[in-house]
């Protein structure tokens, strides 16, 4: 009797251990197709059951229950830059909705218009929650961009700020040929703080780094960036995490405190990544940032373009993503999930003393748990409950589960 209750207990305890192991599994699952050159979804705080994404050619569009809406939330592709060729930079970039929203219906698009100017507007949405008026624009700031890369584009609001902060790339071509991202009299190559709800259009935070300095932009929060295509805040503790672009060799992801990150210079055009860039060699690294974590550029995105294997890069274009901080998903919590957009490749790191720990490649993982996973990872998301979702540029959005 005894032998046999042990025996079972053993037995037990092992389809404990492997129904744990298989909860723990991570696994992606499609929410919903969308229309193609999709680069964001999100959604407001306080929804449940919508979300929001962001296309490319000017429109946004509604997931609803797992369906998407046909009408767009909004269009203005009669203002956005229409010439959209693969790998184009232009478009409709950055989606961010008010604190407020359920109260003011205001939310903020930042877009390159036909004139080659980025545009951060705010816009209202009509009394039909699901539709949008884009007569109500409101141009919160104008920026013109020299070139048709390197254009930036996220917003996001502080989590605990309120403040609006805008990314805008070095102005584009090869190398950043007017140091843009270093010159604090440009708004190019930085990412901005504004107040939206004080001023007109906007107003300065009282607490910006250069607010005092009359020959430097007031609006800068941090600088020295090639094209922080994607940045995003730790819900929990604040911290800014980035991802930066690179040239042709190094892709990075910078992660400070909100405290270090007031008037940090990240580096470019000095540094790509950890390594000089110009000048070449024995450049002055005083005070710059250094990235918590860089990789290789080692893929051709014109032969993934065309089906050639590219299985043994590592990537081209780094996507900032996201800290878990939701609650379907446990053994990611305050990981850090970030992925290329060439490749494909997923990974997760989260930090320990300003350095990269606990490093996981789980694009394998994903691959073996889900049905399918994305292709050209153009952004991820969040929803107001913290849960991680990702998108496929080619036009799905899938969420990130543990596999039952």
């Amino acid at each position: 009797m005894k032998t046999f209750t042990i025996y079972n207990m053993i037995f037990i305890l092992l389809l404990s251990l492997n129904f744990m192991l298989k909860a723990n599994d991570l696994a992606v699952m499609k929410v919903a197709d969308v229309p193609a050159k999709a680069l964001y979804v999100t959604q407001p705080k306080g929804e449940v059951d919508r979300l929001f994404v962001l296309n490319q050619k000017g429109m946004v569009y509604i997931i609803k229950n797992g369906l998407t809406l046909e009408t767009p939330f909004i269009n203005i592709s009669d203002r956005v830059h229409g010439s959209l060729t693969p790998g184009s930079e232009e478009g409709l970039l950055g989606l961010a909705f008010h604190p407020d929203y359920t109260k003011n219906g205001y939310f903020y698009l930042n877009y390159v218009n036909k004139n080659d100017s980025s545009i951060v507007s705010r816009f209202s949405v009509t009394n039909n929650p699901n539709i949008a008026d884009k007569d109500t624009e409101k141009i919160i700031l104008g920026l013109p961009q020299p070139y048709g890369n390197h254009n930036g584009g996220h917003l996001a609001f502080g989590p605990m700020d309120g403040m609006l902060y805008i990314g805008f790339g070095d102005g584009g071509k090869w190398g950043d040929p007017y140091n843009n991202a270093q010159d604090l009299n440009s708004l190019l190559g930085a990412i901005l703080r504004i107040n939206v709800d004080k001023g007109d259009p906007y107003s300065i935070p009282k607490d910006n780094p250069f607010i005092n300095e009359k020959s430097k932009r007031a609006e800068i929060f941090c600088y020295g960036l090639r094209n922080p295509w994607r940045f995003s805040f730790d819900r929990k503790t604040n911290d800014l995490l980035i991802g930066d672009v690179g040239q042709n060799l190094w892709e990075e992801v910078n992660w400070l405190s909100w405290e270090e990150s007031f008037g940090a210079n990240f580096g470019w055009r000095i540094m790509e990544g950890n390594h000089c860039y110009n000048p070449e060699d024995f450049c002055d690294t005083t005070g710059l940032i250094m990235p918590v974590f860089e990789y290789p550029n080692n893929a051709s995105y014109l032969k993934i373009l065309i089906g050639m294997d590219e299985r043994e890069a590592t990537g081209c274009s780094v996507t900032g993503g996201y800290v878990y901080r939701g609650a379907e998903n446990p053994h990611l919590w305050g990981t850090y999930v970030f992925g290329d957009y060439c490749t494909g490749r997923i990974w997760s790191f989260t930090l320990n003393n300003g350095k990269p720990v606990k490093f996981r490649n789980l694009r394998p993982e994903l691959k073996k748990h889900s049905k399918d996973v994305p292709l050209f990872i153009s952004s991820f998301g969040e929803d107001s409950s913290g849960e991680l979702y990702v998108v496929d540029y080619l036009g799905a959005i899938y969420k990130f589960v543990s596999n039952q």
